[in-house]
């Protein structure tokens, strides 16, 4: 058995034969400038990451979880003037995961998790129609950054580059993380509409019209211990999350409950 069977990417026929496999996790990052100090892949790095660390923990536990390769492309429509941006179109995404899925099904598995590592990546609507071509599998999509209080860990809540994904670079691949000196302070302007900084109206922000340096959230404050506390409470609550859909009864998902769920 190879030595991280949970990674498709490591593993080989051998094993995948002789694993019985109840999950499927799909990672799915992007590939954008991240201020000057961090790398173009740090979504699909921070994923990649956060998938292996949730699975391994999951496996542990004996939860059968297969993490497939990281998608490195993701929506950077308001990028695309930065040289070296590779944008993915919605439309693409919803290609994509359909082949995944066709894939997955063909080969039996039932219960697939989408793992997002990039904010401008939007799957509900996608996984509401590849789910109408595919009603043997479920789909489920977790945003990994979304997870926790970003207070109880970091000072500066921006949201691209900044103190947080710079602490957990830190952890993920520290030997990419430039000189925090050298970074820029990812100072950002806003919208002057004042509906448009709420959060029941949206447009797209052109990245260039909203910074300087490609960052959003000045980094300086950054450590790799505050990374590493925060990537604790991340792939616990993942793996949690693995092994529960693991166990599920699909054909039982539902209960009354006294509070209120997300719809």
């Amino acid at each position: 058995m190879s030595q991280r069977p949970y990674l498709l990417d490591e593993t080989n026929w051998q094993t995948v034969k002789n694993t019985d496999y109840e999950i499927a996790v799909l990672p799915w990052g992007a590939t954008e400038a991240h201020n000057y100090h961090l790398p173009y892949a740090t979504d699909t790095i921070q994923c990649d990451y956060v998938a292996a660390e949730a699975a391994e923990r999951a496996w542990e536990h004996g939860t059968r979880v297969l993490v497939l390769p990281t998608v490195p492309f993701g929506v950077d429509t308001g990028h695309l003037d930065i040289p070296g941006v590779v944008n993915m179109h919605p439309s693409t995404q919803a290609a994509v995961l359909s082949d995944v899925a066709e894939s997955l099904t063909t080969q039996g598995f039932r219960k697939l998790i989408v793992l997002n590592g990039h904010g401008g990546n939007t799957f509900k609507p996608l996984v509401r129609e590849v789910q109408t071509q595919y009603d043997n599998l479920f789909i489920c999509v977790a945003n990994w950054f979304e997870i926790g209080d970003w207070g109880d860990y970091f000072d500066d809540h921006g949201d691209h580059a900044g103190e947080m994904e710079t602490s957990v670079m830190l952890n993920a691949a520290p030997e990419l993380v430039r000189p925090l000196d050298e970074a820029g302070d990812g100072a950002a302007r806003q919208f002057t509409i004042d509906a448009l900084r709420s959060d029941w109206a949206w447009a797209e922000r052109q990245w260039t019209d909203v910074t300087d340096d490609t960052g959003v959230g000045n980094p300086k404050a950054a450590t790799k211990e505050k990374g590493a506390a925060y990537l604790d409470e991340v792939t616990g609550k993942l793996a949690e999350l693995f092994t529960d859909l693991a166990d599920a009864d699909l054909d039982d998902l539902f209960t009354y409950a006294p509070e209120n769920y997300a719809q």
